[in-house]
């Protein structure tokens, strides 16, 4: 297999970006940085994720702003800097593709490349890169989904850029297809390192495929961080429910005490790990994800410990692998739901009980200040 890093022939890029842009009724603003990852523009249609790509890719233009690439302006609205997008060193594939019909896979892939390329080491090397070996004079029609998929990467990658924006570029596949082809995506990755922007609205690729997150809303970035901070750590009650924390809860702050905090939820007391910007009295939002609760098969409860409860469940729902399970505790206190695999449940004998105890790790308890 070639070496996709000696094939791009240079060191990972960083992308600077900077940029305003009124569109009707609404105002876009954002402001980021990435460098050699995956940085995944995750938030609803409509966000905004979208024009951050066409903007970067020169597609649209932006009221105000900077964006370089690796100290190369590209845009910059002080200057009226404004590369034309041929001029600009980025991949740019779509979820529409927007493949020839009437070019074979060769012709598809040479399309991308820049003048005085030696084109036929060029394109034989992409091929095998992408494993299209074989497939030069095949037409996009007759190809798999997952291989048009992979011709679309080959040729945005042909045009030696160190920068792939890619929007939604799976969501047409089916789950077994998308799941290959995010995998193929981090091999590229790591053999090419490439900056990456990947358009998503879909949590389960968001956690594949991100080295970071960006959570848009409404044209604006509510918070940007790695990953995991991300989904366990969110800034704000809105972008708790963007990124799928189904537990969300006001409370007030009760009591501080050696690096936790105690607080009062519907007459029950949450003990958090979780004290920044916070004091007694003060109204919070309390957010636990609901796979980080966990049931007991015994009813003991320990009044010492923290946020052990007994609760029944009042409904739930199968998903395959997992089931979704609505507690409501025996006491004072919020229901909750609870995420649960498809193992533990049968081990749990939840489908013939309703009754459990509930716990939850004070670390796994997150509080920030009601208004964000």
């Amino acid at each position: 297999r070639v070496s996709a890093r000696c094939l791009a022939g240079q060191h990972p890029m960083s992308l600077e970006f900077r940029a305003k842009r009124r569109l009707g009724q609404f105002d876009y603003e954002a402001e980021f940085s990435a460098a050699d990852e995956i940085l995944v523009l995750f938030g609803h249609s409509g966000a905004g994720k979208s024009l951050t790509l066409q903007f970067t890719a020169g597609l649209l233009r932006p009221d105000a702003g900077h964006i370089a690439l690796d100290g190369q302006v590209l845009f910059d609205s002080a200057t009226k800097t404004n590369a034309p997008p041929q001029a600009r060193r980025v991949g740019y594939v779509v979820q529409e593709l927007a493949l020839f019909e009437h070019m074979n896979v060769r012709d598809n892939v040479a399309f991308g490349l820049p003048k005085g390329t030696d084109r036929g080491k060029r394109i034989s090397e992409l091929l095998h890169l992408l494993d299209l070996a074989g497939y030069e004079k095949r037409r996009p029609r007759s190809l798999s989904g997952g291989q048009r998929q992979r011709v679309a990467l080959a040729r945005a990658i042909a045009r030696e850029a160190p920068l792939l924006l890619l929007d939604e570029p799976f969501s047409a596949l089916d789950d077994s297809l998308r799941t290959s082809m995010r995998k193929e995506l981090l091999r590229l990755r790591n053999e090419l390192g490439l900056t990456i922007l990947f358009v998503t609205h879909d949590l389960r690729e968001a956690h594949f495929l991100a080295d970071r997150v960006a959570v848009f809303d409404n044209g604006r970035i509510l918070q940007i961080g790695p990953r995991d901070e991300i989904f366990k750590r969110p800034s704000s009650r809105r972008v708790a429910q963007l990124t799928g924390t189904a537990n969300v809860w006001r409370g007030t702050v009760k009591s501080l005490d050696e690096g936790s905090a105690a607080v009062d939820v519907e007459g029950a007391l949450f003990h958090s790990a979780s004290v920044s910007g916070l004091a007694p009295g003060k109204s919070v939002d309390v957010m636990v994800r609901a796979e980080r609760v966990n049931l007991r098969r015994d009813l003991t409860v320990d009044s010492g410990a923290p946020n052990q409860f007994l609760a029944e469940i009042v409904s739930e729902y199968a998903y395959g692998s997992t089931h979704t399970l609505h507690l409501r505790p025996e006491g004072p206190g919020p229901e909750m739901e609870v995420e649960i695999a498809a193992r533990p449940y049968e081990v749990l004998g939840i489908a013939t009980r309703k009754r459990f105890a509930v716990e939850i790790e004070p670390a796994d308890i997150h509080v920030v200040p009601a208004d964000g």
